[in-house]
């Protein structure tokens, strides 16, 4: 057997046992303990965190149980994952940026060199495209972390009318349109409502909560069943272009042969203020005939301009 194919079984060997004598390895791959040793230097060289342990009982000890044993994966699949990853790249803020840079890195330099040209190739022909928001999303790990935990938080957050403090039960965070946004339940208000991450100032405190309560995945699913509404809206040829050139709305456009098209669909009722803008700019290239709300939206949206300069000196 090969040294390379030795090191890899007593790797996984030791990373499962976690603590372990050179005896134990010798027996169980039967070779000598001096050449058990050999291979433990060998290992901790290549980076694997093993202490001693002298005395009577002693052994070796693997530091850390953070690490996973080797993984091995197909060229095609290693190149799969590695864009899996790309495609946050477009995104300012991540939870993980950090972590997602280095197993980018290491994937990269563990793949063989057919695999490495055509993912420099691909990059070339290939995006995850996501607009690149100037915004900061400074506590994005940290209210994570606090929705994995289940813990209420009490924030400073800021909104149209200024700051004010919030008592909040989050149910998760989501990205959407390269800004994250965290759905959770407002205590003052009792109900749960839609917060821009990239807007909480300040976490004011937390405190853990073991009560049921529902996750991101139940929060969508009632979302789409309790607040979808039709969404009809007859489209020119430039509202085609417009509405296939926003990955919200892409797969919702139906073309006519003439090149007009309309969509004709359900969205949440939710998204109704996110949309708005997106249609006021496209002026008379998009009739919208449901809902109502989103009609009454836009005429504001122009009323608003009107007063503006009506009344402007």
């Amino acid at each position: 057997m090969s040294k390379g194919k030795r090191l890899l079984e007593i790797l996984l060997y030791a990373t499962t046992k976690k603590r372990f004598t050179a005896q134990e390895i010798a027996d169980e791959f039967n070779i000598s303990i001096r050449t058990v040793h050999r291979y433990i230097l060998d290992l901790s060289d290549m980076g694997l965190p093993i202490t001693a342990e002298q005395g009577r009982n002693g052994g070796y000890s693997v530091i850390t149980n953070n690490l996973l044993p080797p993984l091995l994966f197909t060229n095609e699949e290693a190149v799969s994952i590695f864009f899996a990853f790309q495609s946050l790249r477009f995104y300012r803020n991540l939870p993980f940026d950090t972590e997602i840079h280095a197993v980018t890195h290491k994937l990269y330099r563990s793949l063989q060199q057919d695999a490495k040209r055509k993912v420099d190739k691909l990059q070339s022909y290939i995006a995850f495209w996501s607009p690149v928001r100037p915004v900061d999303t400074p506590l994005l790990r940290d209210v994570l972390e606090h929705c994995i935990e289940n813990r209420e938080m009490t924030i400073q957050y800021e909104s149209k009318s200024g700051i004010n403090t919030k008592h909040l039960r989050p149910i998760g965070i989501y990205a959407h349109n390269g800004l994250w946004y965290m759905p959770a339940l407002d205590y003052l208000k009792e109900k749960v409502l839609l917060y821009r991450v990239d807007r909480i100032v300040s976490i004011l405190s937390t405190e853990e909560n073991n009560d049921p309560f529902m996750n991101l995945e139940e929060w969508f699913s009632s979302k789409q069943e309790e607040r979808a509404i039709r969404f009809h809206v007859i489209l020119s040829m430039e509202g085609v272009r417009e509405c296939k050139s926003d990955p919200f709305f892409d797969g919702m456009v139906v073309t006519n042969k003439d090149g007009t098209g309309y969509i004709d669909s359900v969205i949440d009722k939710g998204n109704i203020r996110f949309i708005a803008p997106f249609f006021y700019r496209m002026g008379h290239h998009a009739r919208i005939l449901e809902p109502r709300e989103l009609i009454h939206e836009l005429c504001l949206q122009a009323q608003e301009i009107l007063n503006f300069y009506q009344n402007g000196d």
